[in-house]
């Protein structure tokens, strides 16, 4: 499948948290300015955010989403 108008990431912002690279990214829906971030690690990424209006607020909720995920215990599924 062919998209006419395909979506790639504009990273306005990247650092590191806790082991984690942590990248924003920015993208506009329907007007609206919209913030998703994507999570790096030494297992791969994941979509630790996916999609907010507010910047302070995606970086807030990325955080806690690491925090989360060290939290766990070992060898626990984080898909619960």
């Amino acid at each position: 499948m062919l998209f006419a108008d395909p979506d790639y990431p504009h990273v306005v912002l990247s650092f590191d948290y806790r082991g984690f690279r942590l990248e924003l990214d920015q993208s506009t829906e329907n007007g609206v300015l919209m913030y998703a971030v994507w999570a790096t690690y030494d297992r791969g990424c994941a979509v630790a955010v996916p999609g907010v209006i507010s910047r302070s607020e995606a970086i807030f909720k990325a955080r806690r989403w690491v925090d989360q995920r060290l939290s766990l215990p070992a060898g626990a599924d984080s898909r619960q």
